[in-house]
């Protein structure tokens, strides 16, 4: 067994302790605090006829109508927290 061995492995136990206290503060969202709702973008009608438009042109199987798709549905979860908690 070379002399280093121990060396190593206190190394090892450290970097898995640092690791364990890490994590634990990656669990907390801090996006922001409850009962507050992320601000709604309003869009003329205008706008959204041409983005409609738009995506009416894009190519069969297109990534971004995907993720358009996302948006759409984070601009609902939005309108849902406006509903339950109105901002001040």
């Amino acid at each position: 067994m070379p002399f280093n061995v121990k060396c190593w492995t206190r190394l090892r136990s450290g970097l898995v302790i640092v690791t364990l206290f890490l994590s634990g503060c990656a669990g907390v969202d801090s996006d922001a605090p409850p009962g507050v709702c992320p601000p709604e973008v309003q869009y003329s009608r205008a706008e959204q006829v041409r983005v409609a438009d738009e995506m009416a042109a894009l190519p069969e199987g297109a990534l971004i109508v995907e993720w358009l798709t996302d948006y759409a549905v984070l601009r609902d979860q939005v309108r849902a927290c406006r509903r339950v908690s109105p901002s001040p």
